[in-house]
């Protein structure tokens, strides 16, 4: 066997997959490494943690780190009766730090998480490389926009993007320069909150769902809709009305119907396309008249939420760059 051979990861004899703590094992000495374990020795075992791993002395001590220090014999190291070396720390990434120190390179997690985790454990065995590389990741994937809205310029160009994308749409119209009339006293409210809600839910499901702005459509205030190159559904929020015998432009806020036709939009993330009856169910909204808008507004929102958390479990499991 070459000793440049790959790590091999194993596990204590009282079962193969479950990780035994130091303390489960026998005694620990503290000794040189050298003296224990004799020149000769090509391949070392170490416990990390409770995990345990086979590499030799010459990709331990090929960079100047603690390792070297440890397998050089500058340093004393504990071993237990078996010959184990003890090695107090995590051992989830030890694989990924033996890869680093065997040639230099390394495939670093895919969450920000993980890299957070592998830094910690390349400034505690002082391999400064390693270092540098994951805090170039994190800084990378800082700098990288969490979200990018296209603005609609033409209608070739809304219709180009919506029948190649392979994600569910939401469209925002928004644009004030198209109303002739003044507005009702809630209405400057009401288009902040369908613009506040749109970057809501940008933000929420931008890996699940193409959202994009549009600037040059006819209306002033309307949401639509579209699963697969097809329009689902489109909410106009806006309505000319009478008061003391002049016309105003009246913007409202269905936030429950948002929801509602999001919820819709998602069901077509993947193929088949959902069938009527499971469209409708999503659909069907309480007429009771104890609930109001605000309330129905929030029992759809834990509904969209309960769908987003089945997918991605926590923020800092979400892969980089998404």
């Amino acid at each position: 066997m070459s000793g440049e051979s790959c790590l091999h990861p194993q596990h204590p004899a009282t079962g193969p997959s479950s990780p035994v703590s130091l303390a489960t094992r026998p005694k620990a000495k503290t000794c040189s490494y050298r003296g224990a374990a004799g020149l000769g020795n090509k391949y070392v075992r170490l416990n990390v943690g409770g995990t345990l791993y086979y590499t030799t002395v010459q990709v331990l001590t090929r960079q100047d780190t603690m390792l070297r220090a440890m397998f050089s014999g500058r340093m004393e190291v504990f071993t237990d009766k078996e010959g184990w070396v003890l090695i107090d720390r995590c051992g989830k990434h030890f694989g990924a730090i033996l890869s680093y120190l065997r040639d230099s390179s390394i495939t670093l997690p895919k969450t920000r998480q993980g890299i957070r985790e592998l830094l910690a454990e390349a400034k505690y065995y002082l391999i400064q490389g390693l270092v540098a590389v994951c805090q170039s990741a994190l800084q990378d994937s800082k700098e990288q926009a969490l979200c990018m809205i296209p603005v609609i310029t033409s209608v070739k160009e809304e219709e180009r993007l919506i029948q190649t994308c392979t994600k569910p749409v939401v469209k925002l119209l928004y644009n004030r320069s198209n109303n002739k009339y003044s507005y009702t006293s809630n209405s400057d409210d009401n288009l902040l909150k369908n613009i506040e809600l749109f970057d809501k839910l940008s933000l929420s499901y931008n890996g699940r769902v193409l959202f994009i702005r549009d600037v040059i459509g006819d209306e002033i205030c309307c949401w639509s809709f579209y699963g697969q190159g097809r329009k689902l559904a489109e909410v106009c929020c806006t309505s000319i009305v009478y008061a003391t015998e002049k016309k105003q432009t009246k913007v409202e806020f269905p936030e429950a119907r948002i929801y509602e036709e999001t919820l819709n939009a998602l069901l077509y993330e993947t193929l088949p396309v959902p069938d009527n009856s499971l469209l409708e169910a999503t659909r069907r909204r309480a007429h009771c008249g104890s609930h109001s808008e605000e309330e129905e507004g929030g029992e759809l929102r834990e509904r969209v939420r309960r769908i987003h958390v089945k997918r991605y479990s926590t923020y800092d499991d979400r892969p980089l760059g998404h």
